[in-house]
């Protein structure tokens, strides 16, 4: 549900910044961060090892995708942003059937 929200909120910072909507298109980047700075707060590197610093890498490259969307007021990081996140959300949700498919995980 997190990566949908980071990806809507993404969306409809684009939306605001296409229309020119300065204010809101930051209050939705803004949104879109501190869900990616949860996502970035969370990792376990101890425990997640290589894909716990990958994803950290991945998080910080995402929110750095942000800031530049705000600061030039350009839609191509956000659509970086969106297209990671679907990706991510994606593998999540794959993982997740396969668990449940395997009965290793309850409905």
């Amino acid at each position: 549900m997190l990566y949908q929200g980071a990806i809507d909120f993404a969306k409809r910072a684009k939306e605001h910044l296409e229309k020119g909507e300065m204010a809101e298109k930051g209050v939705y980047i803004s949104k879109a961060h501190a869900i990616i700075t949860e996502f970035l707060s969370s990792l376990n590197v101890e425990v997640g090892g290589d894909v716990a610093r990958n994803l950290e890498k991945l998080y910080r490259f995402m929110l750095d995708q942000l800031m530049e969307a705000h600061l030039s007021n350009d839609g191509k990081p956000l659509d970086t942003v969106i297209n990671l996140l679907g990706t991510l959300k994606e593998g999540w949700e794959g993982a997740v059937a396969k668990v449940r498919k395997e009965g290793l995980l309850s409905e």
